[in-house]
């Protein structure tokens, strides 16, 4: 443990949901719902407005529609979130060469060794310096960031600092500070471990302080009980991992909720497959190996890959073979993290014949070890997705786009044939809304608007 606290952690603010309303001015201070529009789709983030009445990550869209039916329900603009994010891990790369971006919108740094004050009251005023400029660079967003002598008080800080604050725990306080919360508050404990130690009565953390270990041990298994016994008292002594040498390329997040919808972590998959692509793309890379990395609520973690008979880089091909390694997963137990990967590099593509869904698949891992972190358009014709990555139409509620006479704007809405657009920006709110066919030849799908402090896209890109 150290003896100062030196690791931050730093979590946008319903991040996507933010971005939304930073973009599109007549949705601030409204409940806005990304994801949940399609006819399965499960909400990704709701904005602080729409979580007053109960809505949450991972709720059907169906349940978030009925508990705020007045809210904007909107499909995903990933490239948007993408900008914004690397606008932040850029500003975090300023404070240390230790960053460990756990996804888009959520990191640790490691400040020790940097020009970070030591003292509590002068890291409180730290950190708010760093929020301020976050604010100013990524033009509004906000941010929760934690200050602790580990990754797991770090992380317990900033939950506790939520929304749009900080929270320092200084050393010596860690196991106070845990004491009272919930056993949820410790990282690795999902649904599954939460029934098993409120079977126990162990409901808060200092239940679990003054259990036996031999008693955790009998109910979670001989890793995970250790484990959680030392996380309870605050002992975490992981580092903070920073950039090194890929030689493999990939995308996970963490979520929120514990996913069981398929359809929603298929449209996952698309996004994290895009993703990668790019950076295989930036690289002048291909791969052959493709990855699925799956961990559940109870902190199994498996992973499973195919490797193809040639190499590639095209995202539709990575994300059909990654789906199908899916369907060999049970998500009914609850999925925790999902991620997508490519290895096996070489510099020119070697071109399969066919495309085949069956192969050969390798299934390695187990119990997994506790780590912190971790957030479809109109009718049905959009896909489930939390970004619509299947899309079949150009136009979902929420996404940009430009007309040739009156400007850049956003839909309002689609379908029948008619899109209905907001013409409004970041900085120009309050135009008008009109409505087109969707084939007028002025009208055209766009992507997010320029912003002052835009990160370029290099290498070293890690999201």
């Amino acid at each position: 443990m150290r003896s100062q606290a030196s690791i931050l952690h730093l979590d946008l603010d319903a991040f996507f949901a933010a971005v939304e309303q930073r973009d599109k001015p007549s949705l601030r201070g409204k409940p806005v719902v990304v994801g949940g529009v399609g006819r399965r789709g499960v909400v990704s983030t709701a904005s602080y407005e729409a979580r007053t009445f109960g809505v949450h990550s991972a709720m059907s869209g169906a349940e978030a529609r009925r508990l705020v039916p007045h809210a904007a329900f909107l499909g995903g603009r990933f490239e948007a979130y993408w900008q914004s994010s690397r606008i932040v891990m850029a500003l975090l790369g300023e404070l240390s060469d230790r960053v460990q971006a756990l996804s888009l919108d959520e990191a640790f740094v490691d400040l020790a060794g940097t020009a970070a004050p030591t003292d509590p009251d002068a890291l409180f005023a730290y950190a708010e310096d760093l929020r301020a400029e976050l604010t100013r660079r990524t033009e509004g967003l906000t941010a929760s960031v934690g200050i602790g002598t580990s990754k797991l008080m770090a992380k317990v800080a900033s939950e506790l600092a939520k929304p749009d604050g900080v929270r320092v725990v200084a050393a010596g306080t860690e196991a106070a500070t845990l004491a009272p919360l919930s056993v949820r508050a410790v990282p690795g404990v999902g649904p599954v471990t939460h029934q098993r130690l409120q079977t126990l009565g162990l409901r808060t953390v200092a239940d679990v302080q003054r259990a036996p270990l031999s008693e955790l041990v009998r109910e979670v298994g001989a890793t995970w009980g250790p484990e959680l016994h030392e996380l309870a008292w605050g002992r975490d002594d992981r580092p903070v991992e920073g950039h090194r040498d890929a030689k493999s390329i990939s995308q996970e997040t963490t979520f929120e909720h514990d996913q069981t919808d398929r359809a929603w972590l298929e449209g996952r998959i698309d996004a994290d497959a895009a993703h990668v692509c790019r950076r295989l793309a930036r690289h002048g890379q291909f791969a052959r190996t493709i990855t699925i990395k799956v961990r559940f609520g109870d902190f199994t973690t498996w992973t499973r890959s195919r490797t193809l008979p040639g190499a590639t880089d095209d995202p539709q091909r990575v994300a059909q073979v990654a789906r199908s390694l899916l369907d060999q997963v049970d998500v009914l137990r609850g999925v925790r993290l999902l991620g997508v990967g490519v290895s096996g590099f070489v510099r020119a593509a070697q071109e399969e014949l066919f495309w085949l869904d069956e192969g050969s698949s390798s299934e390695v891992g187990g119990p997994g070890e506790p780590d912190v972190g971790g957030d479809g358009g109109a009718g049905e014709s959009f896909g489930d997705g939390p970004f619509g990555r299947r899309r079949r139409e150009l136009y979902w509620p929420g996404a940009d786009v430009e007309h040739d006479e009156l400007g850049r704007g956003w839909v309002w809405g689609a379908g029948l044939g008619r899109v209905t657009v907001r013409f409004e920006t970041r900085d120009a709110p309050g135009g008008p809304v009109r409505s087109f066919a969707q084939d007028d030849p002025a009208l055209h799908p766009a992507g997010p608007l320029p912003m002052a402090h835009e990160v370029p896209v290099t290498d070293e890109d890690e999201d």
